[in-house]
Parts: structure tokens; sequence; C-alpha cells
């Protein structure tokens, strides 16, 4: 009997349903109550106008501050709804969705909702606005449970109660001490069992992991892997909490590194989207072109430089791009290897040497396979084919091998130590971009192609 295979449920084709059902909204609203905030937003842009309209109204300003930060394009939907509703909907929110829901408005109808949101929710926008984009205190939240050190474990447990009806991230519960600076942290589960004699300094960890708001996020990125917390404090100069990082906030601070660092290795300043002009664009991918067509002449010139071996042995022409290609797949390997170990801050200057070693290592290996074989078919192609003599087609492509395994070698060197250059200048080596790597050696390749070529095959 064949087993049953079971079919992955599709909420959002659910929630459609009961939607345009012929529920009350009262029965509707309930119904929701059992759905993810994620798949109700995915629902609401499959909806007509008219349907969205009337979810609004079932939902409630609260749910809908819930849902709202899982919308693509949010400004288009947000016009539907009444000014003042959406100015309870962003009172609602972490302070870093609504930050991000703000920046997607119009100046006006920003300006106009800023007028209309109470003072903490102002605050707490600012304080986030007031960071530069790559600074951590950019991606904090003020959605966080925060308590005295001189309270009792019964006191700090009444008032992780009344914090937690307006902060549901209460996994940590942060402390600070009589001057207001950060003191430690407690785990929820460790303040649930301890017995009401227990003092809260037994229970708090004041060695607790913790940025500064100030800290640029790409110099974090280790850091905050390595503790791998469900949140992290994140303090001002004066050493009090101003927010948490979340875990959710540490994914799409990754996330966003990520991407530009795979912008920058196909030669970009930064990631592009599809909203941008195509000056915007340009400006962009301008730099690093321009940057390639002078590297592009000089390997043009070189080439010129060997007319001779051309003219004398015309056929060394044909496996260049052989030379090149593999060269540049080799490079480029070496590369992303290179900033992928360079991540790591705390590298030392022998583990940077035995990297460019083991790379080494790797380009001579792989080298002297493809060059054997290179030897082989080849010498192989050139015999039966360009009718060569069995000499003449074994000094060919013994060459060809040997050009390879060289141009290989060289080009791992090249793909490790201009990384770790530009990480030595204090330049992001991702800069070391794709292109840039490819470009180069082209230039290593062809020298040392037709440099062998004319010893080898001419002298």
């Amino acid at each position: 009997m064949e087993k049953e295979i079971l079919k992955e449920p599709d909420y959002v084709e659910e929630i459609l349903k009961l939607i345009r059902g012929d529920m009350q909204d009262s029965e509707l609203k309930e119904k929701l109550e059992d759905y993810h905030e994620k798949d109700i937003a995915e629902a609401i842009q499959m909806l007509a106008k008219k349907e969205r309209l009337r979810l609004y109204q079932i939902l409630g300003e609260e749910r809908m501050s819930e849902i709202v930060a899982y919308l693509e394009d949010v400004d288009e939907y947000m016009k539907e709804i009444d000014i003042y509703r959406v100015a309870k909907i962003i009172e609602n929110m972490d302070s870093d969705d609504a930050v991000d829901v703000l920046e997607e408005m119009d100046d006006s109808t920003r300006e106009k909702l800023k007028g209309l949101l109470g003072e903490e929710a102002n605050a707490d926008i600012e304080l986030i606005q007031s960071y530069d984009d790559d600074e951590i205190g950019s991606k904090i939240t003020t959605n966080f449970i925060e308590i005295k050190n001189s309270l009792t474990v019964k006191q700090a447990m009444s008032e992780l109660i009344s914090q937690a009806g307006e902060n549901d991230n209460i996994s940590t519960i942060y402390v600070c001490d009589e001057n207001g600076k950060f003191y430690g942290a407690i785990d929820l589960k460790d303040l649930i069992i301890a017995r009401e004699f227990t003092k809260l300094e037994e229970l708090i960890s004041t060695s607790y992991p913790y940025f500064y708001a100030h800290e640029v996020v790409s110099e974090c990125i280790e850091k905050i892997k390595d503790y791998a917390e469900d949140s992290l404090p994140v303090l001002n100069d004066k050493g009090e909490l101003v927010g948490i990082i979340t875990a959710q906030d540490i994914v799409e601070v990754i996330d966003d590194e990520l991407g530009d660092d795979y912008a920058k290795l196909g030669g970009l300043t930064s990631e592009e989207d599809l909203e941008e002009t195509t000056v915007q664009s340009m400006k962009k991918r301008l730099p690093w072109l321009i940057i390639l067509l002078f590297l592009g002449m000089g390997v043009s010139s070189v080439v010129g430089v060997f007319e001779s071996v051309v003219a004398v042995v015309p056929i060394v022409i044909c496996f260049q791009s052989l030379i090149l290609d593999m060269a540049g797949n080799v490079g480029t390997q070496s590369l992303a290897v290179t900033i992928r170990v360079l991540m790591d801050e705390n590298l030392e200057a022998g583990e940077k040497w035995k990297l460019v070693f083991k790379e080494l290592r790797v380009g001579f290996a792989n080298g002297l396979v493809l060059g054997v074989m290179a030897f082989l078919f080849i010498g192989l192609y050139v015999f039966l084919f360009k009718h060569n003599t069995p000499g003449m087609s074994a000094l060919l492509s013994g060459f060809v091998g040997c050009a390879l395994l060289v141009a290989m070698m060289i080009s791992s060197l090249v793909g490790t130590l201009v990384p770790i250059f530009f990480h030595k200048i204090k330049i992001d080596p991702a800069v070391a971009s794709g292109p840039l790597i490819t470009t180069v050696n082209d230039l290593v390749a062809v020298v040392t192609y037709y440099g062998l070529a004319w010893l080898l095959l001419i002298h």
C-alpha cells in the first residue's frame, strides 16, 4: 500500500476563502486569529480594494499593526485607510517597523503622521532615525523589558507582568542600575523558577554582551552571530540602554550585508533595486567600469607586444581564451574564499599567510590536473584536426598545459593577496570585486601565456 503524501496546507488560499465567504464580521475576525500575520499580509495583496477595506475594518488597528510589517509596497495600502487610523496603526507597531513604514511614505504624508503620533512613539522613531543607516542604532527596537537591579524577585516579576502588556520581547529581561546605566540581563526562565527569597543579583548576568549604538553594522556581524542570542542590548555613549537588536533584525542585517557584498563582487558600489532611476544605477556601475576599461586597455597592449609570437605560431591564439577563462575562474574562487575568511576580524597575520600558501597549493594541484588534461586533449586535437606532426603537437599541447598550470597558480595567488591587501589598508575586501580580479588575472594570464610561447616555442 502506497504511503499517503501529506500535502502542505496553503494558508493564504484558506484566508482568501474565509474572506470571500459569507461569514459575519465577528466570526471572520475570530477565524483569522488562528493565522500568522505574514499569511494575512500575503492574502491582503491578492484582494480587491473593496475586500481590503472591509478587512481593515474587521481586523482593527492593533492586529493591522502586526500585519503591516509584512506588507510589500505598504504605502499603497496605507493610502486606502484614513490617516488617523494609519497613525494609530503605526503607534502600535514596533519602533523599528514604524520607521520602515514611515520611510516608504511621501514627505507630506510622513510629516502629517508624525504630527498625529503620540510623544513616546515620536521619540522612539526619532531616536532610531538619529543614527546613520550603517550604525547598529538604526536597527534597534524599543520593544523590551527593563527593570532596576534594586528590586526583589517578587517586584521584578510584577514589573515584568506590567511591562509585558506593551512589550512582547520578554525572553531576556534587561537590568539597569540606580543611575540608569546598563547593568546586565536575566533569562526569563531563571526569573520564573526563582524562589521569592532569592536575591535578584544572583540571577543577573553582569557580563552580558552588548553593542554601542554608533558601532558599524558590518564590523559587528561576527560578534552577533557568535553569541546567537534572541536579542542583544544596544547602549548609547553614556552606557544607557537605548534599545535591543532582535534575532529578526540580525537576520535582516546579515541579509543586507550579504547583498551589499554580492553587489560589490559584481562590480557595483552597493545593491540596486528596481525603483532606481537609470542615472542612479549608472552612478553605481560606472566607476568600476571606467577602471576596468583602462585595465582592459593594458591587457590589449600586452597582447600587442607579443605580435611577433602570433606571427610565427598563429595557432597559439586559438587557446588564449582557454587560459584567460581558467585564470579568471580560479582567481574568483580564491577571492570568494578569502573574503569569507577575512570576515573574522580576529584573524592573525600567520593565519592569513597560511591561507595564501593553501590557495597556492590548491592552484598548483588543480593546475597540474588540468594542465595534464590539456596536454592530452589539445595534443590529439592539433594532431588529428590541424594535421601537425606528433612532435609539434606534443610541443604545442605541452606549452598550453604549462601555461595553464602557471596561470592558475598565479591567479590563485592574486585572488588571495588582493583582498588581503584591501583589508590591510582598511578598505572593504569585497571591493576587490569579481570584475577587477578577472581583469587583473587576464593581464597575468596573457603575460604568462605569450611569455611562455616566446620562450618555449620560438626560443
